[in-house]
């Protein structure tokens, strides 16, 4: 088998290694955003800071690890299947924006104080709740095109 031949079926096994990681981070994050929206109304203040910081933790490192792993690849052009790159080329616009906003609600609640201000996060809960909607939609559009692509046999 020639290189370039070897390289084809390892980058795929590479992209898809990376979506399973990328499902499974999503997955933990959603859990945490359902168990902190289940406290509304906020009342508790020590219980829902302390869930909403290791929520922006997790949906930080899951839109760190989609973007660095993932989204560079295709931000970078290095993606050569036509129906792959016409998906991420369709997408990777409003996911840069919805990944700012994820960095918008994180910076607002990174720190104690703001964590013990609970004022807004019902409304921005809800509204980050409708963003990461969104961008798991588009996610699953490019899942679903990466998983369509079979890895050859060696």
């Amino acid at each position: 088998m020639l290189t370039s031949e070897k390289a084809i079926p390892e980058r795929r096994t590479r992209s898809l290694s990376m979506v399973k990681q990328l499902v499974e981070a999503r997955a933990e994050m959603l859990s945490l955003y359902g168990t902190l929206a289940g406290k509304k109304p906020f009342t508790d203040v020590e219980d829902v800071s302390e869930l909403l910081a290791e929520f922006c933790a997790q949906m930080i490192d899951y839109t760190a690890n989609a973007h660095f792993q993932l989204y560079r690849y295709f931000a970078e052009n290095r993606e050569r299947r036509a129906s792959i790159a016409a998906v991420s080329n369709k997408i990777y616009p409003r996911i840069v924006d919805i990944t700012q906003s994820v960095l918008d609600f994180n910076d607002r609640y990174d720190s104690d104080q703001q964590r013990h201000e609970l004022g807004t996060l019902e409304a921005d809960l809800s509204r980050l709740g409708e963003e990461l909607a969104e961008r798991i939609e588009l996610e699953d559009q490019l899942v679903n095109a990466l998983s369509r692509t079979r890895v050859p046999a060696s």
